[in-house]
Protein backbone atom coordinates (compact mmCIF):
# COMPACT_ATOMS: atom_id res chain seq x y z
CA UNK A 1 0.00 0.00 0.00
CA UNK A 2 1.33 3.43 -0.79
CA UNK A 3 1.87 5.54 1.93
CA UNK A 4 2.35 9.77 1.94
CA UNK A 5 5.32 11.54 1.76
CA UNK A 6 6.29 12.11 5.23
CA UNK A 7 6.16 15.94 4.55
CA UNK A 8 9.13 17.00 7.04
CA UNK A 9 11.48 15.50 5.43
CA UNK A 10 10.61 16.65 1.93
CA UNK A 11 10.37 19.96 3.84
CA UNK A 12 13.53 19.33 5.07
CA UNK A 13 15.34 18.66 1.85
CA UNK A 14 13.87 21.48 0.20
CA UNK A 15 14.84 23.98 2.78
CA UNK A 16 18.26 22.72 2.71
CA UNK A 17 18.55 23.38 -1.32
CA UNK A 18 16.94 26.99 -1.07
CA UNK A 19 19.50 27.92 1.60
CA UNK A 20 22.22 26.35 -1.02
CA UNK A 21 20.40 28.18 -3.55
CA UNK A 22 21.07 31.68 -1.97
CA UNK A 23 24.26 31.37 -0.93
CA UNK A 24 25.60 30.27 -4.52
CA UNK A 25 24.10 32.95 -6.38
CA UNK A 26 25.16 35.89 -3.75
CA UNK A 27 28.52 33.98 -4.73
CA UNK A 28 27.78 33.82 -7.91
CA UNK A 29 26.43 37.53 -8.34
CA UNK A 30 29.71 39.08 -8.12
CA UNK A 31 31.55 37.01 -10.85
CA UNK A 32 32.24 39.11 -13.68
CA UNK A 33 31.80 36.55 -16.61
CA UNK A 34 28.81 34.43 -14.64
CA UNK A 35 26.71 32.79 -17.10
CA UNK A 36 23.76 33.59 -15.51
CA UNK A 37 24.11 36.72 -14.90
CA UNK A 38 24.66 37.11 -18.76
CA UNK A 39 21.68 35.86 -19.38
CA UNK A 40 19.31 37.97 -17.22
CA UNK A 41 21.38 40.68 -18.67
CA UNK A 42 19.15 40.90 -21.90
CA UNK A 43 17.04 43.42 -22.41
CA UNK A 44 14.69 45.53 -24.37
CA UNK A 45 16.53 48.97 -24.30
CA UNK A 46 17.80 47.98 -28.15
CA UNK A 47 14.68 46.84 -28.95
CA UNK A 48 12.50 43.57 -28.65
CA UNK A 49 14.56 40.34 -28.59
CA UNK A 50 14.44 36.96 -26.87
CA UNK A 51 14.57 36.53 -23.22
CA UNK A 52 14.40 40.34 -22.21
CA UNK A 53 11.22 40.81 -20.46
CA UNK A 54 13.18 39.85 -17.19
CA UNK A 55 16.65 41.45 -18.03
CA UNK A 56 14.07 44.60 -18.83
CA UNK A 57 12.19 44.16 -15.08
CA UNK A 58 15.40 44.45 -12.92
CA UNK A 59 16.35 47.34 -15.36
CA UNK A 60 13.58 49.14 -14.31
CA UNK A 61 14.14 48.30 -10.63
CA UNK A 62 17.45 49.29 -10.70
CA UNK A 63 16.30 52.52 -12.06
CA UNK A 64 13.70 52.88 -9.78
CA UNK A 65 15.68 51.61 -6.15
CA UNK A 66 19.02 53.06 -7.35
CA UNK A 67 20.70 50.34 -6.59
CA UNK A 68 23.03 48.23 -8.27
CA UNK A 69 21.81 46.00 -11.50
CA UNK A 70 23.59 42.87 -10.11
CA UNK A 71 22.43 42.99 -6.90
CA UNK A 72 18.93 43.33 -8.35
CA UNK A 73 19.37 40.30 -10.31
CA UNK A 74 20.30 38.54 -7.11
CA UNK A 75 17.45 39.73 -5.17
CA UNK A 76 15.10 38.83 -8.15
CA UNK A 77 16.82 35.12 -8.81
CA UNK A 78 16.56 34.61 -4.76
CA UNK A 79 12.72 35.37 -4.96
CA UNK A 80 11.48 33.27 -7.96
CA UNK A 81 13.68 30.21 -6.37
CA UNK A 82 11.89 30.70 -3.30
CA UNK A 83 8.55 30.95 -5.11
CA UNK A 84 9.38 27.83 -6.79
CA UNK A 85 10.43 25.36 -3.63
CA UNK A 86 7.42 27.14 -2.13
CA UNK A 87 5.15 25.79 -4.91
CA UNK A 88 7.15 22.60 -5.33
CA UNK A 89 6.51 22.08 -1.77
CA UNK A 90 2.99 22.55 -2.99
CA UNK A 91 3.00 19.66 -5.27
CA UNK A 92 5.09 17.26 -3.59
CA UNK A 93 3.46 17.36 0.10
CA UNK A 94 1.01 14.43 0.83
CA UNK A 95 1.85 13.25 -2.54
CA UNK A 96 0.92 8.84 -2.15
CA UNK A 97 4.62 7.81 -2.45
CA UNK A 98 6.57 4.54 -2.67
CA UNK A 99 9.85 3.26 -3.35
CA UNK A 100 9.97 4.71 -7.25
CA UNK A 101 7.95 8.41 -6.48
CA UNK A 102 10.87 8.80 -4.04
CA UNK A 103 13.53 7.85 -6.59
CA UNK A 104 11.91 10.03 -9.16
CA UNK A 105 11.74 12.67 -6.64
CA UNK A 106 15.34 12.97 -5.23
CA UNK A 107 16.94 11.76 -8.94
CA UNK A 108 20.10 14.48 -9.40
CA UNK A 109 18.72 15.36 -12.95
CA UNK A 110 15.35 17.32 -11.19
CA UNK A 111 15.81 19.22 -8.10
CA UNK A 112 19.32 18.86 -6.53
CA UNK A 113 20.98 19.60 -10.45
CA UNK A 114 21.20 23.40 -10.50
CA UNK A 115 22.58 23.33 -7.19
CA UNK A 116 25.09 20.65 -8.15
CA UNK A 117 25.78 22.52 -10.92
CA UNK A 118 25.52 26.00 -10.02
CA UNK A 119 26.32 27.10 -13.95
CA UNK A 120 22.26 26.32 -14.30
CA UNK A 121 21.45 27.87 -11.12
CA UNK A 122 18.68 30.32 -11.61
CA UNK A 123 18.95 30.62 -15.52
CA UNK A 124 15.61 31.80 -16.86
CA UNK A 125 13.98 28.19 -17.42
CA UNK A 126 13.35 28.74 -12.92
CA UNK A 127 10.49 31.30 -13.88
CA UNK A 128 8.80 28.72 -16.61
CA UNK A 129 8.78 26.38 -14.17
CA UNK A 130 7.38 28.69 -11.82
CA UNK A 131 4.65 29.91 -14.37
CA UNK A 132 3.82 26.03 -14.93
CA UNK A 133 3.87 24.86 -11.56
CA UNK A 134 1.21 28.06 -10.46
CA UNK A 135 -0.73 26.70 -13.21
CA UNK A 136 -1.12 23.09 -12.36
CA UNK A 137 -1.86 24.06 -8.62
CA UNK A 138 -4.86 25.86 -9.81
CA UNK A 139 -8.08 23.84 -9.68
CA UNK A 140 -9.35 22.11 -12.91
CA UNK A 141 -12.80 23.84 -12.62
CA UNK A 142 -11.47 27.51 -11.14
CA UNK A 143 -13.26 30.19 -13.39
CA UNK A 144 -9.28 31.11 -13.40
CA UNK A 145 -7.62 28.14 -15.03
CA UNK A 146 -8.22 29.14 -18.73
CA UNK A 147 -6.98 32.55 -18.36
CA UNK A 148 -3.88 31.14 -16.14
CA UNK A 149 -3.18 28.83 -19.19
CA UNK A 150 -2.88 31.85 -21.76
CA UNK A 151 -0.41 33.81 -19.46
CA UNK A 152 1.58 30.52 -18.36
CA UNK A 153 2.61 29.94 -22.32
CA UNK A 154 2.49 33.58 -23.73
CA UNK A 155 4.81 34.88 -20.73
CA UNK A 156 6.92 31.72 -20.53
CA UNK A 157 7.83 32.60 -24.20
CA UNK A 158 8.71 35.83 -23.20
CA UNK A 159 10.88 34.95 -20.74
CA UNK A 160 12.45 31.94 -22.54
CA UNK A 161 11.40 31.19 -25.93
CA UNK A 162 12.80 27.23 -26.27
CA UNK A 163 9.24 26.21 -23.96
CA UNK A 164 7.46 25.60 -27.03
CA UNK A 165 9.53 22.51 -27.90
CA UNK A 166 7.56 21.27 -24.95
CA UNK A 167 4.18 22.39 -25.89
CA UNK A 168 3.03 18.90 -27.23
CA UNK A 169 3.88 17.57 -23.72
CA UNK A 170 1.93 20.27 -21.96
CA UNK A 171 -0.95 19.35 -24.58
CA UNK A 172 -1.24 15.73 -23.50
CA UNK A 173 -1.43 16.87 -20.04
CA UNK A 174 -3.73 19.59 -20.92
CA UNK A 175 -5.91 16.53 -22.79
CA UNK A 176 -5.92 14.27 -19.71
CA UNK A 177 -6.56 17.10 -17.23
CA UNK A 178 -9.75 18.11 -19.11
CA UNK A 179 -10.80 14.69 -20.32
CA UNK A 180 -11.12 15.35 -23.38
CA UNK A 181 -12.09 12.49 -25.96
CA UNK A 182 -12.61 14.26 -29.25
CA UNK A 183 -11.97 17.36 -31.17
CA UNK A 184 -14.97 19.37 -29.45
CA UNK A 185 -14.87 23.10 -28.50
CA UNK A 186 -12.59 22.33 -25.38
CA UNK A 187 -9.73 21.09 -27.06
CA UNK A 188 -10.44 24.02 -29.72
CA UNK A 189 -10.62 26.43 -26.54
CA UNK A 190 -6.69 24.94 -25.62
CA UNK A 191 -5.31 25.75 -28.75
CA UNK A 192 -6.44 28.66 -29.23
CA UNK A 193 -5.28 29.43 -25.27
CA UNK A 194 -1.60 28.82 -27.05
CA UNK A 195 -1.77 29.67 -30.44
CA UNK A 196 -0.49 33.33 -29.28
CA UNK A 197 2.30 32.34 -27.96
CA UNK A 198 3.36 30.09 -31.23
CA UNK A 199 3.08 32.82 -33.00
CA UNK A 200 5.04 34.40 -30.64
CA UNK A 201 7.69 32.43 -30.30
CA UNK A 202 7.79 32.45 -34.61
CA UNK A 203 8.07 36.37 -34.57
CA UNK A 204 11.49 35.93 -31.76
CA UNK A 205 12.83 33.33 -33.93
CA UNK A 206 12.53 34.88 -37.12
CA UNK A 207 13.52 38.96 -35.58
CA UNK A 208 16.85 38.75 -34.09
CA UNK A 209 18.30 42.09 -33.09
CA UNK A 210 20.20 43.32 -35.37
CA UNK A 211 23.84 44.90 -34.61
CA UNK A 212 22.75 48.66 -34.34
CA UNK A 213 20.17 47.39 -32.10
CA UNK A 214 22.13 44.91 -30.10
CA UNK A 215 24.90 47.85 -29.75
CA UNK A 216 22.22 50.22 -28.09
CA UNK A 217 21.57 47.53 -25.69
CA UNK A 218 24.90 47.18 -25.07
CA UNK A 219 25.83 50.90 -24.95
CA UNK A 220 22.62 51.06 -22.27
CA UNK A 221 24.60 47.86 -20.04
CA UNK A 222 27.80 50.19 -20.36
CA UNK A 223 27.31 53.29 -19.48
CA UNK A 224 24.56 53.12 -17.15
CA UNK A 225 25.42 49.61 -15.06
CA UNK A 226 29.09 49.29 -16.25
CA UNK A 227 28.19 45.45 -17.12
CA UNK A 228 29.46 43.88 -20.39
CA UNK A 229 27.29 42.50 -22.63
CA UNK A 230 28.87 38.81 -22.47
CA UNK A 231 28.10 35.18 -23.28
CA UNK A 232 23.95 34.77 -23.71
CA UNK A 233 23.75 38.52 -24.02
CA UNK A 234 26.49 38.78 -26.40
CA UNK A 235 25.34 36.20 -28.10
CA UNK A 236 22.35 37.81 -29.42
CA UNK A 237 24.72 39.13 -32.00
CA UNK A 238 26.82 36.58 -33.06
CA UNK A 239 24.45 33.34 -32.92
CA UNK A 240 21.15 34.81 -33.12
CA UNK A 241 19.55 32.96 -36.43
CA UNK A 242 17.95 29.79 -36.44
CA UNK A 243 20.79 28.19 -38.89
CA UNK A 244 23.44 29.77 -36.68
CA UNK A 245 22.29 27.85 -33.10
CA UNK A 246 22.45 24.52 -35.11
CA UNK A 247 25.90 25.34 -36.71
CA UNK A 248 27.08 25.75 -33.66
CA UNK A 249 26.88 22.52 -32.83
CA UNK A 250 28.58 21.02 -35.45
CA UNK A 251 31.68 19.71 -34.90
CA UNK A 252 31.28 18.60 -31.04
CA UNK A 253 28.90 15.84 -31.46
CA UNK A 254 30.80 12.12 -31.02
CA UNK A 255 30.32 8.62 -30.23
CA UNK A 256 31.65 9.31 -26.37
CA UNK A 257 29.49 12.46 -26.13
CA UNK A 258 26.21 10.52 -27.61
CA UNK A 259 27.10 7.51 -25.57
CA UNK A 260 27.05 9.48 -22.63
CA UNK A 261 24.07 11.35 -22.84
CA UNK A 262 21.76 8.11 -23.92
CA UNK A 263 22.86 6.56 -20.24
CA UNK A 264 22.53 9.49 -18.13
CA UNK A 265 18.90 10.00 -20.02
CA UNK A 266 18.13 6.28 -19.21
CA UNK A 267 19.40 6.12 -15.76
CA UNK A 268 18.47 9.90 -14.98
CA UNK A 269 14.32 9.15 -16.28
CA UNK A 270 14.34 5.45 -15.49
CA UNK A 271 12.17 5.69 -11.95
CA UNK A 272 9.82 8.40 -13.87
CA UNK A 273 9.95 5.87 -17.09
CA UNK A 274 8.65 3.10 -14.69
CA UNK A 275 5.80 5.40 -13.44
CA UNK A 276 4.87 6.14 -16.81
CA UNK A 277 5.05 2.79 -18.32
CA UNK A 278 3.00 1.40 -15.07
CA UNK A 279 0.00 4.59 -15.56
CA UNK A 280 -3.46 3.70 -16.22
CA UNK A 281 -5.44 6.56 -17.19
CA UNK A 282 -9.28 6.74 -15.83
CA UNK A 283 -10.70 7.80 -18.93
CA UNK A 284 -9.40 5.42 -21.67
CA UNK A 285 -11.57 6.80 -24.61
CA UNK A 286 -9.25 10.32 -24.19
CA UNK A 287 -8.49 11.51 -27.83
CA UNK A 288 -4.98 9.72 -29.03
CA UNK A 289 -4.51 7.54 -25.88
CA UNK A 290 -7.24 5.49 -26.45
CA UNK A 291 -4.33 3.24 -28.42
CA UNK A 292 -2.18 3.08 -25.47
CA UNK A 293 -2.04 1.28 -22.74
CA UNK A 294 -0.11 3.32 -20.73
CA UNK A 295 1.33 6.57 -20.99
CA UNK A 296 5.32 5.76 -21.78
CA UNK A 297 4.93 5.69 -25.67
CA UNK A 298 2.98 9.22 -25.94
CA UNK A 299 4.92 10.78 -23.77
CA UNK A 300 8.05 9.72 -25.37
CA UNK A 301 5.87 10.86 -29.25
CA UNK A 302 4.95 14.67 -27.19
CA UNK A 303 8.78 15.10 -25.83
CA UNK A 304 10.33 13.96 -29.05
CA UNK A 305 10.38 17.88 -30.56
CA UNK A 306 13.05 18.22 -27.65
CA UNK A 307 15.50 16.58 -30.05
CA UNK A 308 16.00 19.60 -31.79
CA UNK A 309 16.62 21.59 -28.61
CA UNK A 310 19.74 19.09 -28.34
CA UNK A 311 20.68 19.78 -31.78
CA UNK A 312 20.76 23.65 -31.64
CA UNK A 313 22.13 24.10 -28.24
CA UNK A 314 25.22 23.25 -26.27
CA UNK A 315 24.38 22.82 -23.10
CA UNK A 316 23.30 19.44 -23.38
CA UNK A 317 22.87 18.80 -19.15
CA UNK A 318 20.72 21.80 -18.80
CA UNK A 319 18.33 20.04 -21.54
CA UNK A 320 18.06 16.86 -19.69
CA UNK A 321 17.30 18.70 -16.27
CA UNK A 322 14.48 20.91 -18.12
CA UNK A 323 13.33 18.15 -19.68
CA UNK A 324 13.19 16.07 -16.31
CA UNK A 325 11.75 18.50 -14.67
CA UNK A 326 8.48 19.53 -17.33
CA UNK A 327 7.86 15.95 -17.23
CA UNK A 328 7.92 14.89 -13.27
CA UNK A 329 5.54 17.94 -12.59
CA UNK A 330 3.17 16.59 -15.13
CA UNK A 331 3.25 13.07 -13.96
CA UNK A 332 3.00 13.67 -9.84
CA UNK A 333 0.05 16.09 -10.50
CA UNK A 334 -2.21 13.81 -12.76
CA UNK A 335 -1.10 11.49 -9.83
CA UNK A 336 -1.48 13.68 -7.11
CA UNK A 337 -4.93 14.95 -8.54
CA UNK A 338 -5.97 11.31 -9.29
CA UNK A 339 -6.27 11.59 -12.85
CA UNK A 340 -4.00 8.03 -13.64
CA UNK A 341 -3.75 5.11 -11.16
CA UNK A 342 -0.67 3.72 -10.52
CA UNK A 343 -0.64 -0.32 -11.38
CA UNK A 344 1.29 -1.02 -8.36
CA UNK A 345 1.16 -4.78 -8.61
CA UNK A 346 3.09 -4.32 -11.88
CA UNK A 347 4.96 -1.70 -10.73
CA UNK A 348 6.37 -3.90 -7.70
CA UNK A 349 7.73 -6.58 -9.90
CA UNK A 350 10.40 -4.20 -11.28
CA UNK A 351 13.70 -5.29 -10.03
CA UNK A 352 13.85 -2.38 -7.72
CA UNK A 353 11.06 -3.79 -6.05
CA UNK A 354 13.43 -6.45 -4.87
CA UNK A 355 16.44 -4.70 -3.09
CA UNK A 356 15.17 -3.96 0.22
CA UNK A 357 16.22 -2.43 3.53
CA UNK A 358 19.52 -1.74 4.00
CA UNK A 359 20.80 -2.00 0.45
CA UNK A 360 18.04 -0.15 -0.90
CA UNK A 361 19.39 2.95 1.05
CA UNK A 362 22.55 2.63 -0.28
CA UNK A 363 21.34 2.21 -3.78
CA UNK A 364 19.01 5.52 -2.99
CA UNK A 365 21.92 7.32 -1.72
CA UNK A 366 24.21 6.67 -4.61
CA UNK A 367 21.82 6.77 -7.44
CA UNK A 368 20.03 10.01 -6.32
CA UNK A 369 23.40 11.97 -4.53
CA UNK A 370 26.34 9.92 -6.31
CA UNK A 371 26.15 11.66 -9.94
CA UNK A 372 24.92 14.29 -11.87
CA UNK A 373 25.13 16.03 -15.74
CA UNK A 374 27.50 18.40 -16.23
CA UNK A 375 26.28 21.63 -17.98
CA UNK A 376 27.89 21.16 -21.22
CA UNK A 377 27.89 18.35 -23.71
CA UNK A 378 31.15 18.01 -23.86
CA UNK A 379 31.70 17.93 -20.35
CA UNK A 380 32.01 14.37 -18.09
CA UNK A 381 29.77 13.20 -15.34
CA UNK A 382 30.58 14.76 -12.12
CA UNK A 383 30.05 12.31 -8.95
CA UNK A 384 29.00 12.89 -5.05
CA UNK A 385 26.80 16.25 -5.47
CA UNK A 386 25.55 15.39 -2.14
CA UNK A 387 28.74 15.04 -0.67
CA UNK A 388 30.77 18.39 -2.47
CA UNK A 389 27.89 20.55 -2.35
CA UNK A 390 27.82 21.44 1.16
CA UNK A 391 31.63 21.15 1.12
CA UNK A 392 32.15 23.97 -1.23
CA UNK A 393 29.82 25.99 1.04
CA UNK A 394 32.07 24.92 3.86
CA UNK A 395 35.02 26.11 2.34
CA UNK A 396 33.81 28.89 1.40
CA UNK A 397 32.56 30.19 4.51
CA UNK A 398 36.20 28.79 6.04
CA UNK A 399 37.95 30.98 2.96
CA UNK A 400 35.60 33.83 3.66
CA UNK A 401 35.30 33.90 -0.38
CA UNK A 402 31.74 34.75 0.32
Amino acid sequence: MKKKFNNQYILFYLITLLFFSYFFLYFKHQVGNDSTISEWLINYEGGFTKRGIIGQGTIFLSRIFDSDLRWTIFLSQSFFCTVYFFLLWCLLKNLKTNKIINLAVFTPIFILYPIAEIEVLARKEIIVFTFFLIYLLIPVRHKLKQFSLLLFSFFSVLVWEPIIFFFPLILLYLIIENKIEKLNLSFVKIILLMTPSIFLAFYIATNPLNANEWNIMASVLKNEFSEKCYMSCGLLKTKSTILQQFEGNIGKYSFEVILRYTLIILIGFYPISLLLKNSIVKNKKLIILRNFKNLFLPFCIAISPVILLFAMGYDWGRWVNISYVISALIVFSLLKNKKINLNTKSLKQNLLYKIKGKMFVIFFIIYCFGWNPKTVMLGDVASFPGYRIPVKVINKVLSGEY
